[in-house]
Formats: structure tokens, sequence, C-alpha cells
């Protein structure tokens, strides 16, 4: 099987599918975390949405939670930095 290398400004980790969503959000969300703070950028409410165990919807979710100003212009600079032109 023959797939592209990673890119040096992106690097999806590996995933495996069958691995436990539960054990699967919590690490997307610490690698957001690290992420964001590679850019300087800090959300203090990123976390699991814990009512996302408990309900109908089956997915478990990450929540971003709340910023001031100034971080959501920051979060919105690194992304347009990010973007492909």
């Amino acid at each position: 099987m023959h797939s592209e290398p990673p890119t040096k400004t992106h690097r999806e980790p590996h995933r495996d599918p069958h691995c436990d969503p539960h054990d699967d959000v919590h690490d997307s969300a610490a690698e957001l975390r690290t992420a964001l703070q590679d850019h300087g950028i800090t959300l203090p409410s990123l976390g699991v949405d814990l009512p996302g165990f408990a309900g109908a919807y089956g997915v478990p979710l990450v929540a971003l939670g709340n910023c001031n100003a100034a971080t959501a212009r920051r979060l919105a600079d690194a992304l347009r930095k990010a973007a492909p032109r």
C-alpha cells in the first residue's frame, strides 16, 4: 500500500480505526492543546465534553470552550497563516 509522506507543515497522527473513541477524544484534545500552545495560544476551557459520553449522539466531542477577544484574534491569525493559499 502506497501513501504520500507527511508534509513538513502537517503530520496527521496515526489513528487505529479500532481504538476506543473515548480514548481518542482525550488524545485529540491533548493534541489540540499542544498545537495551540505551539502558537502561544491557550484555550482555558478546552477539554472533553462530558455530556457527550452520556448522550444518544454516541460520539464523544472535544469542547473548545470560551476565550477572550485577544485569544480569539490570535487563533484566527494562526489559522489564516496555516491556511493553504
